[in-house]
């Protein structure tokens, strides 16, 4: 083996997974007015989750990681799904401006007047 090939070892993958982890944090906490933003952050946030459980479980020969990481991504898909279709019930009630503090138009308004008066 020459000196320029080196393998994979936990450490790398766990690297990548902190800064793929820490960009995800980063763009939810700097960027909070754009929803499809803050949900591209977030999945990106739940693969690095997922690489660490894959990477894990690829070094210790246990199936456990594999599974864990596929029902993280299930739950991800199920997020996406849920978060798009509020997006479009929330752009189909704006004027084009989809934003996280216009979330409340979505309630129902006789609510929204009880919680007035009250």
């Amino acid at each position: 083996m020459s000196a320029w090939q080196h393998t994979l070892g936990v450490d790398h993958y766990f690297i990548v997974s902190t800064v793929l982890f820490v960009i995800g944090l980063w763009g939810m906490m700097i960027n909070r007015r754009q929803i499809i933003f803050m949900m591209l952050c977030m999945e990106l946030s739940m693969l690095a989750v997922i690489l660490n459980f894959a990477a894990f479980a690829h070094f210790k020969s246990d199936l456990f990681g594999h599974v864990a990481g596929l029902f993280i991504l299930t739950v991800a898909a199920a997020e996406a799904a849920i978060g798009l279709a509020l997006i479009v019930a929330l752009f189909r009630l704006s004027d084009g401006n989809i934003r996280v503090e216009d979330m409340n138009t979505l309630k129902d308004s006789d609510k929204r007047e009880e919680h007035k008066t009250s």
